[in-house]
């Protein structure tokens, strides 16, 4: 028998329904994996019985030929969306072992279309960092190894766990949150597909917020054709979700197949960045060539404001984060650290409770946030944003996508950036542009370094244009054939 954990979720699903194996097998052998792979860290919670119970009720449902979208098929979760009845933490200490008494809007779309659950996925601490070494389990490790070197490689963050579970064949895909490039930059380091939606796609109820404006659920997959049957799933209108946009869902699927003869795929002059890898830069134009040669027509574009995006970024995020993390106070739930008196107790509490980039991110977001400060750093910031959202607007009068690399760099070993908070804040700067306008971004391994590790292309659509970026993603996909796994170490 194939090993069922190789299998993309397309495959799985037909299988699945032709009743060549069932969801229970599949499950179990996804769970033995998981067990095997534990030096990975990429699940901080396993839920075996609970996935087996799922699997079973699956099997049911398939037997008489009912069954949802996902029916039977294995996933998991980041520890940022809330799952009733298993812990969830944003891999933060502050929320010690709480466990919710209700389900996010997202999983609970999963279950409701018969997903899985396998447990929940390691990440950066509140989804802060680009590395996932802040996580209070410690970082998961990236299956993909340098050719000749034996260096732990960062999977990327901060959904991490959600990049080294797929890449590792941990799960057929998981979900995954993207506040400045958090599903794009890990799918990029671990030859995985990521997409983030627009803003409003998919809802937040029920995620822990890091920056309310930013973050946006999407999943992390094998293939582009995956990516669009889970994303099809994770969006939906949330009354729940001030933020939820009620809109009309395309396609998807049908659209990785549709090519992309006649489109005009625009490309930014302000991404040829000094310093970055020519490895980098040759499979830019690569991708350039592969949309050429499938019929597009490619346009130099410009978004001038482009420089000042992680600056912006860098501001708005963190105040966001001082205003959404001030809850956790030790008074209802999570850990309490029991002062004096209740100022010494919320001290105690949040700085036993907070990681180091946290407590850095907090503590700028509160300074830009404080009075005299607000004009000068918040609202400039929030005047940028605009400038940028404009830029992307201007841009698309010309062209209907824009295809850029997704990261400066290929995987990093832990340690080699985490020493400078600005190097590191660097990673995001393809990504954080679309967090800022809102717009969707997909990313697509498209090739390996001289490393031997994979390089990620990244196509922008404008906004509620998913379908732009799953045509152009699943042009790349095919130019690209990109077949590479990592050699099995672990």
């Amino acid at each position: 028998m194939t090993d069922l954990t190789k299998l993309t979720l397309a495959d799985a699903l037909d299988g699945l329904k032709a009743k060549k194996f069932s969801s229970r097998e599949i499950t179990q052998e996804f769970i033995q994996t998981i067990e095997g792979s534990r030096v990975l860290n990429a699940y901080v919670v396993e839920t075996p019985e609970k996935a087996l119970e799922m699997a079973d009720n699956a099997d049911v449902r398939l037997a008489k030929g009912e069954g949802g979208k996902l029916e039977g098929a294995p996933l998991g979760v980041k520890d940022l969306y809330c799952t009733k009845g298993v812990r969830t933490t944003a891999c933060s200490n502050i929320l010690g072992e709480f466990t919710p008494t209700y389900e996010s809007t997202v999983t609970q779309n999963l279950w409701d279309e018969g997903a899985v659950m396998l447990g929940k996925l390691n990440m950066d601490e509140f989804a802060m960092g680009s590395s996932n070494e802040t996580s209070r389990f410690g970082p998961p490790i990236n299956p993909w190894r340098r050719k000749g070197d034996n260096a732990g490689l960062t999977p990327g963050g901060s959904s991490g766990g959600s990049a080294t579970a797929v890449s590792g064949d941990l799960c057929l895909a998981a979900t995954a949150s993207d506040t400045g490039g958090s599903i794009r930059q890990p799918a990029a380091f671990t030859g995985t597909v990521g997409i983030k939606p627009t803003y409003g796609r998919a809802s937040r109820w029920g995620m822990v917020a890091f920056a309310s404006s930013l973050d946006q659920a999407g999943p992390i997959a094998k293939t582009v054709e995956d990516s669009a049957i889970l994303l099809d799933v994770m969006c939906s209108h949330d009354p729940k979700d001030s933020t939820s946009l009620q809109v009309d869902q395309p396609d998807w699927r049908a659209d990785v197949s549709r090519g992309v003869k006649g489109m005009r795929i625009g490309i930014p002059k302000e991404y040829r960045m000094d310093g970055m890898s020519e490895e980098i830069d040759a499979l830019w134009n690569q991708g350039i060539e592969w949309l050429k040669a499938a019929g597009a027509k490619i346009v130099d574009i410009s978004l001038p404001h482009t420089k000042y995006a992680l600056p912006a970024y860098y501001i708005v995020a963190p105040a966001e984060a001082s205003s959404n993390l001030a809850r956790y106070d030790g008074m209802r739930y999570g850990t309490r650290v029991d002062g004096n008196n209740l100022t010494q107790t919320y001290e105690a509490t949040r700085a036993n409770g907070f990681g180091r980039e946290v407590q850095r991110r907090l503590m700028i977001g509160t300074y830009v946030l404080s009075s005299g400060y607000y004009d000068a750093y918040y609202l400039r910031a929030q005047k940028v944003r605009t400038k940028i959202l404009n830029d992307f607007v201007n841009a698309f009068e010309s062209c209907d996508a824009i295809l850029t690399p997704t990261c400066p760099s290929p995987a990093f070993a832990f340690g080699e950036k985490s020493g400078d908070p600005v190097e590191m804040y660097l990673n995001d700067v393809f990504t954080v542009t679309t967090n800022l306008a809102g717009l969707p971004g997909i990313s697509i391994p498209a090739g390996l370094s001289s490393d031997g590790l994979p390089l990620g292309l990244q196509v922008i659509g404008k906004a509620l244009d998913e379908s732009a970026c799953f045509r152009v993603g699943g042009e790349l996909e095919r130019a690209a054939g990109f077949v590479a796994r990592p050699e099995k170490w672990w």
